[in-house]
This record gives structure tokens, C-alpha cells and sequence, in this order.
């Protein structure tokens, strides 16, 4: 790459920033490290990354904490790499602004994929859009108007709603609260029925193969994620 992208990997585990590390370096990253909170928030002011690589559990502070702090000024990529076991806590993370997780321990190839994925999309401006392209997927929020593989969809405005919702933020991890807020409104957040009822229509006349979902990815207890379009055939 010609301008490197920097990384910031905010671990308190030096084991983990000096695996991280080489893997980044041999694809082309700078590669900014902190083991603390303190020392994440002082690198992301003076140092800002591109991305930032997040462990929820700190020595000093909780990771949740710095998510949204960060948030409260910028936009960057924040991708969560813990080992922590409870749904809530990524769901959490996830509502607060962060972009993506991984679970620790992490293969290196499926954490530089979420990284190259995340970068991707930080650079361009879906969520400004009014025509949208995801895949074999087209959107047009101004006239109403899907289609797949260039043949139109027959949605009915919930399913319009939910579908232009998750291409604005397609490959991102989008919780059930954030779903709901959005879709129905807040009055709404705990009727995850709703919800399911609609993804399954919505699979009924987008996938392939409804009982295999390929383009809308079920995050189990969090949430979901309309796939890349490189993860299509």
C-alpha cells in the first residue's frame, strides 16, 4: 500500500501485541501499540490511527469506556478483540459505536480480513447515500426501489426499511437494539420478534437459499450483518 494504514492495538497481553504485530508489519501496516486505556486514548490523540484494535479487558479501564469516548469525536474503525464470553458485553460494545469483534483467541487470517473490511468502509460514505449497491443488490432510499440481480423486489415498506439499514452498513455487525431503534423506532427495542419475522422475509426474497444465508449473517445473540459483496459468488 502506498500510504500505510496504522493500526492501533490496544492489549494489555504483551504476547498477543507481539503476535499482532510481525502479522501486521508483513501486510503493510504501521503498527501503533498501548497496553493501557490511558495510553490507548493518549495514542489515538496524538498518533491517529486509522483503525484501532480493542481488548475490552484493560488494567486501568474498561474497553466499553473507551469506545465511547472515541466515539464522542470520531469515526474511526474500532474492532473488538476479547476474550470475554458474554453476549451482552459485545452487544454493548457494539451499541456504543464499536464496528466489529472478534473472539479471542482470534485466527490471524479472519482478524486481517475484519481489518481490511473495516478500512474499506470507513473511507467511503454509505451512510450519506441515497443509491446503494451491495453485491448483486441495489437500493434507491428517494424512490423506493430494490432489485436483486438486476430483477426487482416486491418489499413491503418495513422490509424496504431493514434491508436500506443493513446496506448502509454493509459488513458491519448491526445489534438487535440498533436494528429495532431504527426500523420500528425506541419504543420498540425488546420486540426482537418483530425482528425475526422480518429477516426471515426478507431472506424469502433476497437469498438464494433461505434456510442458508449467505447475505444476511446471523450474529447469534447479537445481531446481524449484510455480507461483503466479495463474499457473494
Amino acid at each position: 500500500m502506498s500510504v500505510r494504514a496504522k493500526v492501533l492495538i490496544v492489549d494489555d497481553e504483551p504476547q498477543i501485541r507481539r503476535i499482532l504485530k510481525p502479522s501486521l508489519m508483513a501486510e503493510g501496516y504501521e503498527v501503533i501499540s498501548a497496553a493501557t486505556g490511558k495510553e490507548a486514548l493518549e495514542r489515538f490523540r496524538t498518533r491517529a490511527p486509522d483503525i484501532i484494535v480493542l481488548d475490552l479487558g484493560l488494567p486501568d479501564m474498561d474497553g466499553k469506556d473507551i469506545v465511547k469516548i472515541i466515539r464522542a469525536t470520531s469515526s474511526v474503525p474500532i474492532l473488538i478483540l476479547s476474550a470475554r464470553e458474554l453476549e451482552t458485553e459485545k452487544v454493548i460494545a457494539l451499541d456504543l459505536g464499536a464496528n466489529d469483534y472478534v473472539n479471542k483467541p482470534a485466527a490471524i487470517g479472519e482478524l486481517m480480513a475484519r481489518i481490511r473490511a473495516a478500512l474499506r468502509h470507513s473511507g467511503n460514505t454509505q451512510s450519506l447515500k441515497t443509491k446503494l449497491q451491495v453485491g448483486s443488490l441495489t437500493i434507491d432510499a428517494i424512490t423506493h426501489v430494490a432489485s436483486s440481480n438486476g430483477q426487482p423486489l416486491k418489499l413491503t415498506p418495513k422490509e424496504f426499511d431493514l434491508l436500506l439499514f443493513l446496506m448502509r452498513f454493509a459488513g458491519r455487525v448491526i445489534t438487535h437494539q440498533q436494528i429495532l431503534t431504527t426500523v420500528w423506532g425506541p419504543s420498540h427495542t425488546e420486540d426482537a420478534q418483530y425482528l425475526r419475522v422480518l429477516i426471515r422475509r426478507l431472506r424469502e426474497k433476497i437469498e438464494d437459499d433461505p434456510s442458508d444465508p449467505k447475505t444476511i449473517q446471523t450474529e447469534s445473540g447479537i445481531g446481524y450483518r449484510l455480507s461483503e459483496p466479495t463474499e457473494r459468488p
